[in-house]
């Protein structure tokens, strides 16, 4: 069985993409600073990339908090994560 966690901590957010070769990224919206994304692997061009101080500006005012998976139900690495609303987090675990 997969589990998520959830969490607001910066440095745990920073790891966890850095291990999975992530890059802090947005879609630039109007208003709110964009939509915030990690882009792994090759470049999509539709994001762009920003500085780690940048990405958590806009999670911070966006209060924002961070659903991620570290492993898939068969043991391997996990990619999944989204951004939820902060006021959202209930059940999952949060760190």
């Amino acid at each position: 069985m997969s589990t998520s966690d959830t969490t607001t901590d910066h440095k745990t957010i920073q790891k966890w993409a850095e291990a999975r070769d992530g890059r802090p990224s947005v879609i630039r919206t109007k208003g709110k600073g964009g939509v915030l994304r990690i882009d792994f692997g090759e470049k999509d061009e539709e994001l762009e990339e920003v500085s780690w101080d940048e990405f958590f500006k806009i999670f911070d005012q966006n209060k924002l908090a961070f659903l991620y998976q570290d492993k898939t139900k068969d043991g391997k690495t996990s990619r999944f994560s989204k951004f939820v609303e902060r006021d959202r987090i209930g059940g999952a675990k949060k760190s």
